[in-house]
């Protein structure tokens, strides 16, 4: 049995700084991401590729917005955008794998998949809803929306304008687990949790249904890793390492790192909140369930022998 690789894709996979996000960007940013992992398919791995939806999502709850106050068009819940967002970037990271593939003359089939994810109800998080999304608004546009759709906002630290915040609760079981075992197994490319998945809950009687929340892509996509006994997670960002004292005159890049050690820099707080905070509790989860080794990385550095940050057990 091959050894099985789970890559994160953080936004910038498809749509780089200062870019509109064009279809056309975004293609090439996709195709130009996915060539990178050949260095992995060469060196012996599967692959199941998850990817971020930030900027995407975004958009299509715009186009909810607009649709709605211009032509009365029924606005579809959270749990609708993402999957949507789902459909279109997995389709978007399938078509370019296919490309990536046919011109290196690599024989493997790509498959995307729309991912629920399970949470639990009773999470803090539904108490405590901290994860922005959508656009900027002004006070008085945030206060009407809040009325007529029982939203929360809270102003952006950077003082840009005030965002609509839902959960984040923590992912409790990938649904598609299983078929993703399966087809990464048989040596098929799988593309799945897609914006950390679509967040559903579990009555009592076994019905499932949708709730306003999203998943962090990281933390969803470690579970993933483990559910599927994968031996690496890499996870993707804009920076080639993970630096401590990061923006200081002792900052200092991290190779090869323990678990212990990165709880250690947690507790520091030496990894922001918003940004790679996030990251390092998701490799030390994957790590900690049976992991051999999570790295975070750029784009470039995949499959390099000593590319990136490590962490190991």
């Amino acid at each position: 049995m091959k050894k099985i690789a789970v890559v994160a894709l953080g936004g910038n996979a498809l749509l780089r700084a200062s870019e509109a996000g064009t279809i056309e960007q975004q293609e090439k940013n996709a195709y130009e991401t996915l060539a990178k992992l050949l260095e992995l398919i060469r060196s012996g791995y599967n692959v199941v590729i998850t990817h971020g939806n930030g900027p995407q999502v975004g958009n299509i709850m715009l186009r909810n917005e607009a649709g709605y106050e211009k032509y009365k068009i029924p606005k579809m819940p959270l749990d609708i955008c993402v999957a949507d967002s789902q459909g279109g970037i997995g389709y978007m990271l399938e078509r370019q794998m296919r490309n990536v593939l046919n011109d290196f003359d690599i024989n493997r089939n790509v498959v995307s998949l729309i991912t629920q994810v399970l949470v639990d109800i009773n999470d803090p998080a539904f108490k405590n809803p901290t994860k922005p999304i959508g656009s900027f608004y002004i006070k008085e546009e945030a206060d009407l929306l809040a009325k007529a759709n029982n939203w929360q906002f809270k102003e952006d630290s950077a003082k840009r304008g005030w965002r609509r915040i839902v959960p984040s609760p923590i992912p409790q079981d990938i649904m598609n687990k299983q078929i993703i075992d399966e087809l990464v197994n048989n040596g098929h490319i799988v593309i799945a949790v897609g914006g950390g998945g679509v967040p559903i809950y579990r009555h009592e009687n076994n019905y499932l249904e949708a709730i306003e929340a999203v998943i962090d892509k990281d933390r969803a996509s470690s579970l993933l890793a483990q559910q599927i006994n994968a031996e690496t997670l890499y996870i993707i960002t804009d920076v080639p390492k993970v630096y401590i004292n990061y923006g200081k005159p002792d900052q200092k890049e991290l190779d090869v790192i323990t678990v212990n050690e990165a709880e250690k820099y947690l507790e520091e707080n030496q990894f922001g909140a918003g940004s790679m905070q996030p990251k390092i509790l998701a490799a030390i989860n994957f790590i900690k369930n049976g992991g051999t080794r999570a790295v975070i990385t750029s784009e470039e550095e995949i499959g390099k022998e000593n590319g990136g940050t490590q962490i190991i057990a």
